[in-house]
């Protein structure tokens, strides 16, 4: 079975999150999204659904954390090299995102988070992988 990985995320303006995801090369498909929801794919098989705060609320049964002021999770994501983890983080930085740190080089992984318009925290990460 060909799994996949599709999570939701709470924004404040659809329109916005999604100009400003396209910003960073992710593309969206329509036949699943509508004016409560977008769904935004970011590579084969890795999916996420942002939805409208208040859609959003229509599938939990407490409070929504906003992310600007707590963090439950940090999305990760692997890149295809250092160049790539560097040139999203611009294209992250010149949408609008917070960078929270400098780039971290351990030698065998090199990696660079950001906080989306939202508040929600990414890492996007490069891992030698001795091929």
């Amino acid at each position: 079975m060909n799994k996949q990985i599709i999570f939701n995320l709470a924004v404040k303006d659809l329109d916005k999150s999604k100009a400003f995801f396209s910003a960073l090369g992710f593309s969206f498909n329509a036949q699943f999204s509508n004016e409560q929801a977008a769904f935004m794919v970011i590579t084969e098989g890795i999916f996420a659904m942002l939805m409208t705060e208040d859609f959003f609320r229509s599938f939990i049964d407490k409070p929504l954390a906003q992310a600007k002021e707590a963090n439950e999770v940090i999305i990760a994501l692997s890149c295809e090299s250092r160049e790539e983890v560097d040139h999203l983080i611009a294209r992250a930085a010149a949408a609008g995102a917070r960078i929270p740190h400098p780039p971290e080089d351990h030698g065998f992984m090199y990696d660079q988070g950001f906080e989306d318009i939202d508040g929600h925290l990414w890492n996007l990460v490069w891992m030698a992988t001795g091929e």
